[in-house]
């Protein structure tokens, strides 16, 4: 195996300023019967969580998590959800471009960056406004129960000597588990021009589409966030190879880093929620308020343990400064790695 120099790459990797998509006069929907002034208060009694994929992944619990506790603490009076799968989250980001309801939450995160780049959506993050960054999850590299792969060295070093004849299966074209898939395959010796060609990657708009592959044996591999498969690693549906965080996980304390299995990449995922563009200051931070309140909830701590989700708990001009720098890290990590 060819040791390249250091990919360590903290993936809470995302896309662009989002600022100045907050502007004045945008919004109709708060509660107040304003909108119409800037300085006017907002107030929402009911929310709309959107998730851009089918249910069954991390987008979609993540989306379920936060409806159960707006409404469980009495935050709001409800929070129903609807799914609108498609293209790594870009069919969901364009809905939400023609949103005229400003009470609206979608789930996002590192994943929606990668897909926007890979399917040229011409609906971008820099339409929407963003609101907060959530949480931060390391990924898995697993197998099916009877895998004749042992380790994640037996794994790569396959692909790189069959190419096409091993398929991995993960989210979606350009998502973090693509972008890890790829991240290996480097660091394996392999360079741009190349990845794509032996990197067989089989991409789903949900977590249950990948979990049915893996189970039924369909495809050599997968990799998801933790959380995504750890019931089926559990259960022993799935064997798990190697986590991307840097340290160990602690709900698989036996499974090594990828860096400790001889890859030198680190990558984690993160997931956050966006409002539509062109809401107003007020309407923005009354989104903001809402859901600071969930995040010091009790129950969303809960939650987080229970998931294995990390806090990365930002709002406001930290979280646009965060995506700012970041979507400069996505495209040029894509581009690296033959992606784009």
């Amino acid at each position: 195996m060819k040791q390249s120099r250091r990919t360590a790459m903290t993936a809470v990797l995302a896309a662009t300023a989002l600022a100045l998509t907050a502007c004045a006069g945008g919004g109709s929907g708060s509660g107040n019967g304003g909108g119409a002034e800037e300085d006017a208060a907002a107030s929402f009694d009911d929310v709309k969580i959107i998730v851009p994929a089918e249910p069954g992944g991390g987008w979609d619990q993540t989306g379920r998590a936060m409806s159960q506790l707006l409404a469980g603490e009495e935050i709001v009076g409800s929070a129903p959800v609807t799914n609108v799968g498609g293209a790594g989250g870009t069919v969901g980001l364009a809905q939400l471009a023609n949103e005229n309801d400003p009470a609206s939450l979608m789930v996002m995160g590192l994943v929606m960056v990668g897909a926007i780049e890979t399917n040229a959506s011409t609906v971008r993050l820099e339409d929407t406004t963003p609101i907060a960054r959530l949480t931060d999850e390391p990924l898995v590299v697993v197998v099916p129960e009877n895998s004749k792969y042992d380790t994640l060295e037996d794994l790569i070093e396959d692909i790189v000597d069959k190419g096409q004849e091993v398929t991995v299966t993960g989210g979606s074209a350009g998502g973090v588990d693509h972008i890890l898939a790829g991240l290996l395959l480097g660091e394996a010796g392999l360079d741009a021009t190349e990845i794509p060609e032996k990197l067989n990657y089989t991409p789903n708009s949900g977590g249950g589409e990948a979990v049915s592959l893996l189970v039924g044996n369909k495809v050599a591999a997968g990799i998801s966030g933790v959380g995504e498969f750890l019931q089926y690693i559990e259960d022993g549906s799935m064997r798990a190879l190697a986590v991307s965080g840097a340290e160990p996980v602690e709900s698989l304390p036996d499974v090594p880093t990828i860096t400790d299995a001889g890859y030198d990449v680190e990558l984690t995922n993160w997931r956050g929620v966006i409002a539509p563009g062109g809401i107003s200051d007020a309407e923005r931070a009354e989104l903001e308020r809402i859901v600071t309140e969930m995040h010091e909830s009790e129950a969303w701590q809960d939650e987080l343990e229970a998931k294995g989700w990390g806090d990365a708990f930002l709002t406001g001009d930290e979280f646009d400064t965060f995506l700012e720098e970041n979507i400069s890290d996505v495209t040029g990590t894509l581009e690296n790695i033959g992606l784009i």
